[in-house]
């Protein structure tokens, strides 16, 4: 159960996307008003629907060093473990552990845990069979004859959706609570909620959150095309001319824990959690409560568990991903909860693209730069609001935050949106 004078706080972070492998190149990007999405390099994208990314450009043995991992993973499991054992070296919790004596030391590793979100909805690990498929013309007999031949046996281990996981947790000997969540755009920041919650209840005394993805492939992208959730410029969040999100690809990761145990280690404090909510508006798999009512619900559970007023808060970081009705209904959302006090509420998917399975989390990690710094990072892409949303306060340019406290904002399919309360 939660323990209200019990703070949970943030002491490191790790980031990687089409926008840099650090927070403060990200920053840079954000403040300099110049999007990362831009023509791909993955695969030929002449004749495709949609022919612009936010791509990672981290050479891969800069995300993990080790090339004989390389084997065994896939692509987004190198930008998990990337941004998660950044965030773990930044925190400082592993450098403590080991000035510790050998019996403390496994006290600590049991009380260490980690949970990483995943979407889960990439096809790329489908791509092996399809030579084999076409040669065999069908014939199944044919197919499992040469199917050892052609598919290597590791195929099996790179494409595990809790890759991130115990590869950290092995490299770090993390032997706490853990747990691997697939819910598409919400995976990364419910683990963010998720082990705030195990750390109130007495499952852990420090946890690393990550979430991943690598949504960016061809198969992804036709969908999200033809169901015309894709635009073929960088995200133009809240703007009257918006056409729909951009896939980028990376990962981010927060260490979370105890504010008495992090002071006492003498380790940097980036900010604290403060609540959350989740809910569902149950409409469909794409489809969007017109009234905007899963964002208001989720909104006020988060203050009502950060045990905050609206008034409290000094700026929204919104889902913002470009798309039409998404935009409106989570504007609608909002204004619902705040009324004509809304904050000021700004988004980053323009700069970095569409993380799906990370986004929260990234999103998430760029606010507590920006409650750092006290600077709301403007949409570098806007130009018009869109006059259905009214007076909605998102801007091109820079503002303050009115207060140290930000929502931050991640919706997903199914009708999923979940709301987090940070304060620096």
């Amino acid at each position: 159960m939660k323990n209200a004078s019990e703070k949970i706080v943030f002491t490191g972070s790790g980031i990687v996307c089409g926008a840099g492998a650090q927070v403060n190149d990200i920053w840079d990007v954000l403040e300099s008003g110049e999007t990362a999405v831009g023509p791909y390099s993955q695969w030929d994208g002449e004749n495709w629907p949609v022919k612009v990314a936010a791509e990672v450009k981290e050479n891969n043995r800069t995300l993990v060093p080790d090339r004989k991992l390389h084997k065994t993973i896939s692509r987004t499991d190198m930008f998990g473990i990337y941004a998660a054992e950044q965030a773990i070296e930044n925190s400082g919790v592993l450098a403590h552990r080991d000035g510790l004596d050998e019996a403390e030391q496994d006290g600590y590793n049991d009380r260490t845990g980690l949970v990483v979100g995943s979407g889960g909805g990439n096809y790329t690990s489908n791509y092996d069979y399809l030579p084999l498929i076409t040669e065999a013309k069908g014939e199944l007999h044919e197919f499992g004859k040469e199917l050892s031949n052609q598919v290597t046996p590791m195929w099996l281990l790179k494409n595990l959706p809790n890759n991130v996981l115990c590869h950290v947790g092995i490299r770090g000997q993390l032997k706490g609570t853990n747990a691997c969540i697939t819910n598409q755009c919400a995976s990364g920041i419910m683990a963010v909620a998720e082990s705030a919650s195990a750390i109130w209840n007495g499952e852990a005394d420090r946890i690393v959150a990550a979430g991943h993805d690598a949504p960016f492939e061809p198969e992804m992208v036709y969908y999200y095309h033809k169901l015309g959730l894709m635009s073929g410029e960088a995200p133009k969040p809240f703007d009257k001319e918006r056409s729909g999100t951009v896939f980028g690809e990376g990962a981010a990761a927060v260490v979370l824990e105890r504010e008495e145990e992090a002071k006492a280690r003498g380790a940097e404090i980036l900010g604290e959690f403060l609540g959350f909510g989740c809910c569902t508006e149950a409409t469909g798999i794409l489809d969007l409560s017109p009234d905007g009512n899963g964002v208001q619900r989720a909104i006020e559970q988060a203050l009502d568990d950060a045990e905050l007023s609206p008034s409290d808060i000094g700026m929204i970081c919104a889902h913002g991903n470009g798309t039409p009705a998404s935009d409106l209904t989570e504007s609608i959302g909002i204004r619902e909860v705040f009324g004509e006090g809304i904050p000021p509420v700004t988004g980053f998917k323009w700069a970095y693209g569409h993380l799906i399975g990370a986004s929260g989390i990234a999103d998430l990690v760029m606010t507590l730069e920006a409650l750092k710094r006290e600077v709301l990072p403007g949409i570098g892409t806007l130009n018009e609001v869109d006059p259905d949303m009214g007076d909605f306060p998102v801007a091109r340019t820079a503002v303050k935050p009115t207060s140290r406290n930000a929502l931050v904002i991640c919706r997903g399919f199914g009708g999923m949106n979940v709301v987090v309360v940070v304060r620096v």
